[in-house]
């Protein structure tokens, strides 16, 4: 087998090309060693390109060197019995609050030997204050960007061999030491010969082979649970295998540069948000140079406070943010921990550490808001086929059993309201579900809950009180009245109709929800309404829609026609000890006068701008047939009314001949029954 490298840096490493693509994807190889798996077939060739994670190339390599997996998975398993054995002591001899600051510093250090991997974990519940007590919760903070350093001479030898001269002559000016050091690389201030200044990220050395040791390590663990405890059903090899992705991803410093630069083209727009720009002649797989942002941890309330700036404010920018990533786009930060989000010295919110990114595809993307729509509508079949959609249960699976126990599930959960939910509680009660039924959590889920969880617990450091679906809600309502698509505007249907009758209450609480929305345009939701409404697709609503029209035209006609009557009476004398007539209040007109409420508080609504589209519709075909069914609706109702009233009154029989006197009846005769079609 050739192989060929394409560049002659010592440290160098690449992607072997396989000729032969059904039997190895490509293979990252150390070019300083030469080390290509015996396994892999036919000629290779080395690109400089990147890393790319390939869990076939990894087993072929530590496959053939078990001393040293099984050296490593000893030396993870005994510091983490000590621990645990500590812990265990420490209760058995009554001192868990004398050593909780001792044992937190040891669970700290312990997880920054264990190194980048279990680095990730502890980042994640150092964010989770309503897991993690107050002392432990401190230590694990300085995991974000407080590790232990490397030495600077092999920093800097990184930089010259990645950018191909001393760190002295390529920047102006570099700190003596790293102002932050994380898990796979540390970061030091310096300032371009153009003025600029900059962060410059500086990777780890070793770092490929430790992390590719403990993920075939990982790995096998996740296969072994799989094969051989009933009780997993996740996928957890999959999972194991989408982290993996994203961690090489990660340790590409370039991959990360396209990430920021794609981010901010989707995202940068956003209110209050910002994103650092990328120095392209300063950036290799190895080195990132970006431009430095002055800011705060959002986890520093009261720093914050002291510099005038709103953390809350920014936590609610960040949901919303993350919404339109997970929902809109599809490509979101799957590493929102504290240490990559800032507040800028201007009340901004600033996104670093692009090097974990993941997507959602759209048919997912779509599945979700589906699920949140049948949560909030207690739909609970609809919500079992959209995990079949979203791939947790199998299309053969038997909803019949499912149904009923998310119905518990999410009763529970939605025992108030939607504001007071949190992913916490959802999760937790899902955990025991899928427990017991046949669920399998899908790889690409696994990071959006490690994000959403992550971001709550920021928001739960900042305020307690704080519900993450609370203000959520506003912008998956915005999408539902917004988004063309057909699969939401089936959502949407779904929502707003039951039985054919039309709920106009959760019109209502759409609308006021979706102008909490910050990119909220109600003239593209008049639009978009009146376009579905005439489109084939919006024939069951306009059929429902003539009936509200009838119902509501009949009783205020009624209303109207009998106020007027006895105004008339009234002035003639003819209404002594009668009281004013009543008819039944119209719903719907009453909702409808509240949504006009609504619109007319709403941000941007005009209602001169509906002028101009009046004409349009008339001259509509789909109109001037609605015309035609109210006219006859209402022509139906009136001729039902005068058969009932007049000419199907009871009158009284004649006397009787044999003398006796007739029946009295009651002033009010019995009316025909009709059947209800004709009254509606």
């Amino acid at each position: 087998m050739n192989v060929k490298t394409v560049s002659s840096a010592p440290y160098q490493t690449g992607t072997v090309v396989i000729e032969k693509t059904d039997t190895l994807a490509p293979v990252e190889v150390d070019v300083e060693t030469r080390y290509i798996p015996s396994s892999v077939p036919t000629t290779s060739y080395i690109q400089p390109e990147g890393l790319r994670y390939n869990p076939v190339a990894i087993n072929e390599i530590y496959r053939h060197q078990p001393f040293q997996v099984w050296g490593r998975l000893i030396g993870i398993l005994v510091p983490l019995l000590r621990f645990a054995f500590s812990l265990w002591w420490d209760k058995q001899t009554g001192k868990v609050a004398q050593n909780e600051r001792k044992r937190a510093i040891a669970l700290r250090q312990m997880i920054a030997r264990l190194g980048p991997a279990y680095i990730k974990v502890g980042q994640a519940l150092s964010t989770r204050p309503d897991l993690v007590p107050p002392v432990y919760l401190d230590e694990l903070t300085q995991l974000q960007d407080q590790l232990p350093p490397f030495p600077n001479e092999v920093a800097y030898r990184f930089i010259e061999e990645e950018l191909g001269d001393r760190p002295e002559n390529i920047y102006a000016e570099i700190t003596p030491d790293p102002v932050a050091a994380a898990s796979l690389g540390q970061v030091y201030k310096g300032k371009l010969k153009t003025g600029e200044t900059v962060a410059i990220k500086v990777q780890r050395p070793g770092l490929k082979e430790r992390i590719a040791l403990d993920i075939y390590i990982l790995r096998g663990l996740a296969q072994w649970a799989q094969n051989n405890l009933k009780q997993v059903r996740s996928d957890l090899v999959a999972i194991m295998d989408e982290f993996g992705t994203r961690i090489y991803e990660e340790m590409d410093y370039t991959q990360e540069g396209h990430n920021a630069e794609r981010f901010a083209s989707l995202y940068g727009h956003l209110q209050d948000i910002y994103i650092p720009k990328i120095y392209w002649e300063y950036t290799q797989r190895r080195v990132l140079t970006m431009e430095w942002i002055n800011g705060t941890k959002l986890t520093q309330p009261e720093t914050l406070r002291a510099q005038g700036i709103d953390a809350v404010h920014l936590i609610e920018v960040g949901v919303q943010c993350s919404l339109r990533q997970l929902l809109e786009h599809g490509f979101f930060h799957a590493d929102p921990h504290p240490g990559n989000l800032l507040a800028t010295t201007d009340g901004q919110l600033a996104y670093l550490d692009f090097g974990m990114m993941s997507e959602v595809k759209p048919y997912q993307r779509y599945g979700l808001i589906e699920a949140v729509v049948h949560m909030v509508n207690r739909d609970f079949e609809g919500l079992a086929r959209d995990y079949v959609k979203l791939e947790f249960l199998t299309p053969d699976t038997d909803l019949t059993p499912i149904m009923p126990a998310l119905a518990k599930v999410f009763n529970n959960a939605l025992g108030a309201s939607v504001a007071e939910m949190n992913f916490k509680s959802i999760t937790d009660d899902m955990s025991a579900l899928m427990y017991e039924y046949p669920f399998r959590v899908p790889a690409y889920y696994a990071l959006i809950i490690r994000s959403l969880v992550t971001l709550e617990g920021i928001a739960i450091n900042v305020d307690p009180n704080f519900k993450v679906l609370s203000k959520a809600y506003p912008y998956v309502a915005k999408r539902l009245l917004t988004d063309p698509s057909p699969e939401l505007r089936t959502s949407l249907r779904d929502l707003l109709f039951k039985d054919g009758s039309f709920r106009w209450n959760r019109l209502e609480n759409l609308l006021k929800n979706a102008r909490n929305s910050d990119d909220y345009d109600l003239n593209q939701v008049l639009n978009q309404t009146l376009d579905f409404l005439f489109s084939e697709r919006g024939a069951f609503i306009r059929e429902n829609l003539i009936d509200e029209i009838v119902k509501g035209v009949d009783t205020l006609g009624r209303r109207s026609f009998q106020n007027f009557t006895y105004s008339l009476r009234e002035r003639v004398g003819m209404t002594v000890n009668e009281a004013p007539p009543t008819v039944e209040t119209s719903q719907s007109l009453d909702h409808i006068k509240r949504i006009w409420d609504i619109l007319q508080e709403t941000k941007g609504f005009d209602a001169m701008q509906l002028l101009p589209v009046i004409p349009q519709l008339l001259m509509k075909p789909e109109t001037q047939r609605m015309g035609q069914k109210i006219a006859g609706g209402l022509v139906q109702r009136v001729a039902a009314r005068l058969i009932r009233d007049v000419l199907l009154q009871d009158t009284p029989p004649e006397a009787s001949r044999n003398g006796h006197k007739p029946r009295e009846y009651p002033q009010t005769p019995p009316r025909l029954a009709l059947p209800p079609a004709a009254l509606r």
